[in-house]
C-alpha cells in the first residue's frame, strides 16, 4: 500500500478509478474546502494514464475490497473521518451473473465497511440504487418495500446500510475512465447510428458530477444525516434523456422513439430534500454539467 500523505483523516473513496469513484476523486475537493479526498485502486499499473497524472499523489495502490484485511488496514492506517464505497458489481457487468462474487461485493462487504469504519470512528457512506424496486410503479419513496426482481437488485438491497451510516439510494450517468457499458458510453460510441429511446422509460438519477457535488456539500457535512436516503433528479424518460445529451454533445445519429417498453423505478426525493433542501437542477442543466466535467475529466 502506498499513499503520497501520511496524514490522517479527510475522505477515502473506495474504488477510485470507477465510474463514480473517479468523479467523487476529482469533484469532492471542489466542495470541501482544505478536507484532504484520497482514493483507493487495486493497481496503479493498471489506472488511465489521464486519470492517474491528475491525482496520482492522491491515490492508495494495493487495495484489493476483497481481502478483507487490507482493507482494514488502510483504514486503520488513514482512519479516515468518511469512507465513500463506490465499489459494486453494476448490472450491466459480464460478471453479476456471478452470484458469489456479486454477493461478496454488493451484499457483505458493506457490512463489513461499516464494522470497520465504526472501529477507526468513521462514517460509511454506501452507494445503493433504484433496482432495489420492480419499476411496476415510480415514485418510490423511502417507506416503500423494496421489491426487486433481479439479483442484482437484491444484492443492492442486502448491502443497504444504517445508522450511524448512510446509504444513499440512487442511479448515475456519466463517463467511465474506459470506455465501458454505462448509458452515457453506449450511446457516444453509436454516434451515426439510429438507436431505440424509450418513451416509457422512466429515469431519475444524477450525473456522477452532481452526485459528487451533492455528497460533498450537502452530505458530507451533515453528520446527522445518517440511515436510508433517496438522492434523485425529476423525473426523465430514457427517450428524452437522450435527446439532450444528443444535443449537448453534438451527436449526429437518429433516436427512434419506442413505445413499448415500459418500466418506472423514478424515486421521490421529497424527504432528502425536506431535511437538506436540496432540489436537483433541470436536466438541461444537468446534462451540460455532465459534459463539461466530461472533458475536464477525460479530454474527449
Amino acid at each position: 500500500m502506498t499513499a503520497a500523505s501520511s496524514a490522517t483523516g479527510g475522505v477515502l473513496v473506495l474504488g477510485a478509478s470507477g465510474m463514480l469513484g473517479h468523479a467523487l476523486v476529482h469533484e469532492l475537493p471542489r466542495h470541501l474546502d482544505g478536507v484532504e479526498v484520497r482514493g483507493t485502486v487495486r493497481s496503479l499499473d493498471a489506472v488511465d494514464e489521464t486519470f492517474r497524472a491528475q491525482v496520482e499523489p492522491r491515490l492508495v495502490d494495493g487495495v484489493d475490497v476483497l481481502d478483507q484485511p487490507s482493507v482494514a488496514a488502510v483504514l486503520a492506517e488513514l482512519r479516515p473521518d468518511v469512507v465513500v464505497n463506490a465499489v459494486g458489481v453494476i448490472k450491466q457487468a459480464p460478471g453479476v451473473d456471478d452470484t458469489v462474487l456479486t454477493t461478496q461485493i454488493n451484499a457483505l462487504l458493506p457490512h463489513l465497511l461499516a464494522r470497520d469504519c465504526s472501529a477507526v470512528g468513521a462514517r460509511l457512506v454506501q452507494i445503493s440504487t433504484d433496482c432495489v424496486f420492480s419499476g411496476r410503479v415510480g415514485g418510490y419513496t423511502e417507506d416503500d418495500v423494496p421489491d426487486p426482481v433481479d439479483f442484482y437488485g437484491r444484492s443492492k438491497l442486502l448491502g443497504e446500510v444504517a445508522a450511524p451510516h448512510v446509504t444513499l439510494r440512487t442511479s448515475i450517468i456519466g463517463p467511465e475512465l474506459r470506455h465501458g457499458g454505462s448509458l452515457l458510453e453506449w450511446f457516444l460510441s453509436r454516434d451515426g447510428e439510429q438507436v431505440n429511446g424509450f418513451s416509457r422509460a422512466i429515469y431519475s438519477g444524477l450525473p456522477t458530477v452532481e452526485l459528487a457535488r451533492v455528497m460533498g456539500s450537502v452530505v458530507l457535512p451533515r453528520p446527522g444525516l445518517t440511515g436510508i436516503w433517496q438522492v434523485a433528479s425529476q423525473p426523465i424518460s430514457k427517450y428524452d434523456l437522450l435527446r439532450l445529451v444528443a444535443d449537448e454533445y453534438g451527436w449526429t445519429g437518429t433516436i427512434e422513439r419506442e413505445d413499448a417498453f415500459t418500466l418506472d423505478r423514478s424515486l421521490s426525493a421529497s424527504r432528502f430534500a425536506d431535511e437538506t433542501g436540496y432540489v436537483a437542477p433541470s436536466w438541461p442543466d444537468l446534462v451540460h454539467e455532465m459534459r463539461i466535467a466530461h472533458e475536464r475529466w477525460t479530454g474527449r
